[in-house]
């Protein structure tokens, strides 16, 4: 067919086919080198193929791709050794677009092979996304074939012609479009192929290694293959070392700290999928990277932005996920939903849940070890994903303020003989902060009780959780209530106050009260030795609050003013003097509830400079 020169135009149901792909097909005009590339690979993964099958006789040869830049005349070569094609194909697959050569191969030889790249033979015409012209000049390997040349300036219509080319394969030629010499230099091209190409299974060469000499850089005679044809997702675990994990991870994220530990994903029924995932240390934990999951398609880079893929809470992890049977769309770029997806997350979520509890069960200690850095990704998990829940209550730990772990099951066995109230609830007492709430963590101890650590942001939501999923349980932290009301015995005998009582108590304290803020006085008996007035923030408002301020839907909560429980103890005497005299006594009244304002972090600035004033009077 190209013995003689050939006119025509490209087989699109419309002309306006350029701009389209130009402007809308693919989201980014830089992957234009991912696509040309890879068809390189396919050609000669193909090639190698047909040999293994006995379809081609003849000598492989060195298998590469070389990609070479002539940053002078802005032209882009990427050079294959592979199958090649003949004049008719060109007119198939080049002509009338969107007949995928790669489909119709791999449905032939889909028993051989699993790593065909392309699908939907659009990917050579992202070239004119930055080239004004392309030239394909290629023979193919099939005997007593002619080389064929073919031309086309971005507009619907091409020259194909008979060259001369004596090696079997394909060189494409892209003269760089004007507004597109950004890809005309080494550097951005070097950049692109190490981000898109830098795993792809067929050695990809671009200019040579370079050496310091005489005060410069200059060219070595050996190729600079820039790319590792063999990564460590493509290895079984067993032929892998801690050390070559770490490795990866470097290669990777150099500027990371060395990961906790990792997940290598290998199946291949009733889908194929491949990776390696890793969690990171995470310094600051509400500071934490996201998309930094690579998704690839047989070993080409695809994107980096895998939430469709993953459950939420994954996407914390680091790592490589390598996938064919993930659906793309033409581009590439963004991933489609479908079931294969499902139960890719399905698969995911269920392998990080196993690693996890395999940890939890032969190394505890080394469990314990990582707790702290990992329980933000396990909290949220448990919140974001129900199967990783159920999964999640046999291995996810308690840290108390003492810095001991326990599993749900042995704390509870731990604490319900001292822990249960008079409703047979078992309450986990939890502190935040364990300097600012020293004092009640103390006292909580010296009623017998243990007091969990809960300093994560996460918190609030989770011990809300927590009251659902773990049976007849409460979760209080140790600031919200007088510690003696904090798990209830029995029930308490309240002071008798007539309802005018009632209202001039109120009246009473709220006038040396801050303005601001919402308070609930309550007469209490809470003993002599007991505190005269303690203030404390309602453990439901206090949860609510928080929640809503993390974005849980509390908005309503989030807008209300702080409110707050006022405990008047009627039993300590100064109260009762206070109570019995309160037209003369009130200095002692607001010393007594600047006091607990104090305990409770709420004297602040000329308040407390007050407060600090008048004690000093008083001791003189």
């Amino acid at each position: 067919m190209a013995s003689k020169s050939l006119k025509g135009k490209i087989g699109v149901t419309t002309e306006n086919i350029f701009p389209v792909i130009k402007e809308f097909l693919y989201s980014d005009h830089e992957i234009f080198i991912r696509e040309l590339v890879a068809n390189a690979v396919d050609a000669t993964q193909k090639l190698k193929t047909l040999a293994s099958n006995g379809d081609f006789k003849g000598e492989l040869g060195d298998l590469k791709v070389q990609v070479e830049l002539d940053e002078k005349s802005k032209t882009l070569k990427i050079i294959d050794n592979g199958i090649g094609m003949t004049s008719d194909e060109v007119d198939k697959y080049i002509n009338q677009i969107a007949f995928s050569s790669a489909g119709e191969f791999l449905e032939k030889y889909k028993d051989q092979m699993a790593s065909i790249i392309g699908h939907f033979g659009l990917g050579f015409y992202s070239a004119f996304m930055v080239a004004k012209k392309v030239t394909i000049e290629t023979l193919s390997w099939q005997e007593g074939a002619e080389a064929v040349k073919w031309v086309c300036d971005g507009s619907p219509e091409y020259t194909m012609t008979s060259c001369k080319k004596d090696d079997r394969g394909t060189v494409i030629t892209l003269q760089l479009d004007d507004d597109s010499e950004e890809y005309a230099a080494k550097g951005r091209i070097s950049q692109l192929l190490d981000k898109y190409c830098k795993f792809m299974p067929v050695p990809v060469i671009f200019g040579k290694k370079t050496e310091w000499k005489d005060g410069k850089q200059v060219d070595t005679d050996e190729d600079n293959v820039i790319n590792s044809i063999s990564p460590i997702w493509t290895k079984t675990p067993s032929e892998l070392k801690d050390e070559d994990y770490l490795n990866f991870y470097k290669s990777l994220y150099p500027m990371e700290e060395d990961p906790q530990f990792w997940i290598h994903l290998n199946v291949d029924y009733p889908f194929t999928l491949t990776g390696v995932l890793y969690f990171p240390k995470i310094k600051e934990r509400m500071a934490i990277d996201k998309n930094k999951i690579q998704l690839y398609c047989n070993q080409m880079f695809v994107t980096d932005h895998v939430d469709n893929i993953v459950p939420d809470f994954l996407t914390l992890l680091h790592g490589v996920i390598d996938s064919p049977d993930i659906p793309l769309n033409v581009s590439r770029s963004y991933l489609q939903s479908d079931t294969n997806v499902k139960k890719i997350s399905t698969y995911i979520t269920k392998k990080v849940a196993d690693r996890l509890e395999e940890i939890f069960k032969e190394q505890r200690a080394q469990f314990e070890e990582k707790w702290d850095n990992i329980k933000l990704f396990i909290e949220y998990g448990m919140l974001s994903d129900e199967k990783f829940s159920e999964r999640a209550m046999n291995f996810a730990l308690f840290k108390n303020t003492d810095g001991k772990y326990f599993s749900f099951e042995d704390y509870r066995k731990c604490i319900e003989t001292e822990q249960t109230d008079k409703d047979g609830k078992v309450i986990y007492l939890y502190a935040t902060d364990t300097e600012a709430q020293y004092s009640k963590i103390a006292a909580a101890k010296a009623l017998g009780y243990d007091v969990l650590l809960m300093d994560c942001e996460l918190d609030s939501h989770y011990v809300n959780m927590l009251e659902q999923k773990i049976e007849k349980s409460g979760f209080a932290r140790v600031d919200s209530a007088p510690v003696s009301d904090l798990i209830v015995k029995a029930e308490k005998v309240k002071p008798e106050l007539s309802e005018d009582d009632k209202k001039a108590m109120d009246e009473l304290f709220k006038s040396v009260l801050p303005e601001g803020n919402e308070y609930m006085i309550e007469a209490e008996n809470l003993g002599e030795e007991a505190a005269p007035v303690m203030i404390t923030q309602s453990e439901f408002m206090r949860r609510w609050r928080e929640m809503s301020a993390m974005g849980g839907g509390m908005n309503f909560y989030g807008s209300m003013p702080e409110a707050y429980e006022v405990k008047v103890n009627m039993e300590n005497p100064l109260v009762a003097k206070i109570w019995g005299d309160r037209e003369n006594t009130s200095e002692l009244l607001r010393q007594v509830v600047d006091l607990a304002l104090l305990g409770s972090g709420l004297l602040k600035g000329k308040a407390l400079a007050d407060f600090i004033a008048r004690s000093e009077k008083l001791l003189k």
